[in-house]
This record gives C-alpha cells, sequence and structure tokens, in this order.
C-alpha cells in the first residue's frame, strides 16, 4: 500500500469537497485520515489517502490539475511508510474551550503551557464570531493528558492563563466510545 498526504487550499466555495472525493474514487484511492476548514473565507482540507498500486505521486498530481486551474492550490506529498498509521494515544482525552475578546497570545499562552506540561493537543480549532462591534475568539483544542495529569490539573494550570488574559476556560474529559 502506498500512502500521500494531500493538501487544497484556496478561496471557498460549495462543491470543493465533493469534487475531491470524486477525484480520489475514480482514482480508486481510499480516504484514511482527513480534515477541512473555512479559514478566513479560504478552504484548507489535508487528507491522508492510500491506494495499492500507484507508487509515484504523479498520477495523484495530475488528477487533481483541474481544480488548480479553479484557483485552487494542491500539494501531494509521499508519506513514508509509518507515517500514515493511527496514532497510540494513551491517556485522558480532555477537551479544552477558551472564550474571550480577540487579542494577540491566547494561543501561543494556553499551547505553550500544554506544551511545557508535555499535553498532546491532537486538535486545535479557532474561529471569531459574534458581532463587529464585539468579536469573540473561540478556540476548542482536544488534547490527550500524560498519565500523571488529569482534568482538574489542567484546569487549575490554565486559571493564571484565564485570568491574564481575562477569558473564560473550561476543560472537560472526554468520554471515549467503542463500537
Amino acid at each position: 500500500m502506498h500512502f500521500y498526504a494531500v493538501t487544497i487550499i484556496g478561496r471557498d466555495r460549495p462543491g470543493i469537497v465533493s469534487e475531491t472525493a470524486r477525484i480520489l474514487f475514480e482514482l480508486g484511492c481510499n480516504v484514511a485520515d482527513s480534515s477541512s476548514t473555512i479559514l478566513g473565507g479560504q478552504f484548507a482540507m489535508i487528507l491522508i489517502v492510500s491506494h495499492p498500486d500507484m507508487a509515484q505521486a504523479a498520477p495523484l498530481e495530475q488528477a487533481f490539475s483541474n481544480i488548480e486551474q479553479q484557483g485552487l492550490s494542491v500539494f501531494v506529498r509521499t508519506l513514508k511508510p509509518g507515517g500514515e498509521k493511527r496514532p497510540e494515544l494513551p491517556g485522558e482525552i480532555c477537551m479544552i474551550s477558551v472564550y474571550g475578546s480577540d487579542k494577540p497570545g491566547i494561543i501561543y499562552r494556553v499551547t505553550r503551557l500544554l506544551s511545557e506540561r508535555q499535553i498532546n493537543i491532537i486538535d486545535l480549532h479557532t474561529k471569531l464570531i459574534g458581532s463587529e462591534k464585539r468579536p469573540v475568539y473561540v478556540m476548542v483544542c482536544e488534547t490527550v493528558l500524560p498519565p500523571d495529569l488529569t482534568t482538574e490539573d489542567v484546569r487549575n494550570l490554565l486559571d493564571s492563563v484565564k485570568q491574564e488574559l481575562q477569558v473564560d476556560i473550561t476543560v472537560r474529559n472526554v468520554t471515549p466510545v467503542e463500537l
């Protein structure tokens, strides 16, 4: 099996995800993992795809040439063996939500404290919501805690940032569900 990372970036419009899925389906690729979002009016997507026989990235790059002509940028990267595997994430899963007035430093201050305590960030999203006169910055961070930390420890760790930045920070554990 051969694995590739496909990244697509460009001005958002309806149909990008569908067109991407069609191209991958017609090539016989399997989507192992994906994430997409809109960032400031720009569509951004990354996928991990596999194909049993496609040993080079060129067919993928060619298949996306039509999308690139429509103003999107597509990047294909061949993954080394093992780079496609689902990571083992031992530890408690924890969601951290931050709400407050928009100001520089929110992401840095929160993630720095998490990094210092070896808390692994597995997903992070930020958005500016509210009105133009009263914007509200939202950051949602999914993390995996090391065995020696609890959600209460993280809550206490972030309390100083909460006070200093005058933001609301909530921390809650996420119970995984096995199917």
